[in-house]
């Protein structure tokens, strides 16, 4: 059982607020990056929408690859040697990193940045044990929750921001992001504190868990936290359902323009946000950690097979609310698999995690998008343009039905 790392009131307020701003850059690395990185490497092919749109999907799917690799390795690291040491290696290199993709001046040279930056940004898992270190945990839904907020906020101010600073010049969202990550390494390096004493440490590096397969021993080290993982893997994978065809999807059923796909893309943001920021923490006080897991993937369902087989616009806008409800489960997901093991762990834990989050990042696009594109063709013996939502809301009840046992057997 993992106990929280104690540190003083102005302490901790100083270091969730890094931790926040952590996860934040991350988010807004990501945000950035879609107005923008498809433009900048279509000036690097000629103005080619084609080359440019096989070389976009190349920097998507490397930079998952770079995260299922690279977290194990970056959380084992953290379990042996500390937090902090590894929050501040990684928040540098991403400000050095945007710098690099700023001035790269060959595509070749901006592939390699990205395949950097996919390595930097494995920070996430690192920022997720930080907060398992130092809150309760009865306190650690919420918490996450706040973490899951910082994803949405990231989300919607990234790409406005990449998109206003890109009409001016394609490379200046890269220094502003270098700017502020940079800002952000400045700030922990004064301000903070270490959440993990030598004495709560793993006792050894073991390279033979500092890799995708190695840290799926810790997943298998109980049955309860296997099924979990499990739920996990399927949750993260119908997640990447609406990024990979939600502007296709809205355009070719509702003929959508990008106005309306923009508004649609921010409200879904704000109501994650209101629900991970302000309803985590009653919810869960309420019915507990397994009650807001459950909670959050039967409303996914429901939203997905709303969204799925709506015919018109306004039904699909009125399944946004039950939608956003979802935003419970990875909060009481994460405050579950946190409680089975101890301290020295955690960063090993999140690292798998992000690891199935890298792993379902490459398989959720091309399973979408091509089911997608079959189902919507004019051949296709079965058109259901919203099929692949479908798939996604057929997903979460299975992750459902996995996670009732798996959630009532888990500590709570």
């Amino acid at each position: 059982m993992s106990e929280p790392t104690e540190l003083g009131t102005g302490e901790r307020k100083a270091a969730i607020g890094f931790i926040w701003a952590t996860a934040l850059m991350d988010v807004i690395s990501l945000g950035i990056m879609i107005p923008v990185l498809p433009n900048l490497v279509r000036e690097f092919v000629g103005g080619s929408y084609t080359e440019a749109s096989l070389w976009t999907g190349l920097f998507g799917t490397v930079w998952a690859l770079m995260q299922f690799v690279c977290s194990p390795l970056v959380g084992l690291i953290s379990d042996r040697f500390g937090r902090r040491p590894v929050l501040l290696i990684s928040i540098g290199g991403l400000g050095v990193d945007f710098l690099f993709m700023a001035l790269a001046p060959t595509l070749a040279l901006l592939f390699v940045g990205r395949i950097i930056n996919g390595i930097t940004a494995a920070s996430f898992s690192t920022a997720s044990a930080y907060v398992a270190d130092i809150t309760p945990v009865e306190k650690r839904a919420k918490a996450f929750g706040m973490m899951g907020a910082a994803w949405g906020f990231g989300f919607v101010i990234g790409p406005v921001i990449g998109g206003l600073l890109g009409d001016i010049n394609l490379r200046l969202p890269f220094y502003v992001a270098a700017a502020r990550a940079l800002t952000n390494w400045l700030y922990g390096c004064f301000l903070l504190p270490e959440s993990l004493p030598k004495e709560r440490r793993a006792k050894t590096f073991e390279w033979s868990k500092a890799n995708p397969v190695g840290s799926l021993r810790l997943l298998r080290s109980q049955p309860g936290l296997l099924r979990l993982a499990v739920v996990n893997f399927l949750f993260q994978l119908a997640h990447n359902v609406l990024p990979a065809i939600f502007v296709l999807y809205t355009g070719y059923r509702y003929g959508w323009k990008p106005t309306q796909v923009g508004l649609m893309l921010m409200a879904t943001c704000v109501a994650s946000i209101i629900v991970q920021a302000l309803l985590v923490g009653p919810i869960v006080k309420k019915l507990g950690e397994r009650g807001a897991l459950v909670f959050g993937l039967a409303a996914g369902a429901i939203g997905f097979a709303i969204y799925g087989l709506a015919p018109t616009p306004v039904l699909y806008c009125l399944g946004l609310p039950i939608f956003a409800f979802m935003g419970l489960a990875q909060p009481g997901l994460q405050g579950l698999m946190t409680r089975s093991i101890g301290p020295g762990e955690q960063g090993q834990l999140q690292g798998a995690n992000s690891s199935i989050i890298g792993l379902t990042g490459m398989i959720g696009p091309a399973l979408f998008t091509s089911t997608f594109a079959w189902a919507a063709a004019r051949d296709s013996w079965l058109r259901m343009p919203g099929l692949p939502v479908l798939i996604a809301g057929a997903l979460l009840v299975v992750a459902l039905m996995i996670a009732l046992p798996s959630s009532s057997s888990a500590p709570d």
